[in-house]
């Protein structure tokens, strides 16, 4: 399995893309990073077509096992961060 793309290697392929300098696209990107961070942080959801939806949810309060101990606790509601992949990415991959 490949290595994922690091941020240096995608703010280039970005450049390269956008007929841009690399400045310019690091900042598109953290542009939308700050974007998807602040809208799904405030319980918004996020679709990039053709990528997928960002979005959280709410988990309810339940009952854990601690592994080293194997006791049974409570752990508190809390919220997750969740991406459902778009069917055209899903589709690019298999096909």
């Amino acid at each position: 399995m490949a290595k994922p793309m690091t941020k240096t290697q995608l703010v280039a392929a970005l450049a390269d893309e956008m007929g841009a300098d690399k400045k310019t696209a690091s900042a598109a990107l953290d542009a939308i990073t700050g974007v998807i961070t602040k809208e799904v942080a405030g319980g918004g959801s996020v679709t990039l077509p053709g990528v997928g939806k960002i979005y959280c949810r709410e988990r309810p309060e339940r009952m854990v096992r601690n592994p080293a101990t194997g006791e049974q606790i409570k752990k508190e509601s809390d919220k997750v961060v969740k991406m459902t992949i778009a069917k055209a990415l899903k589709d690019s991959v298999n096909g």
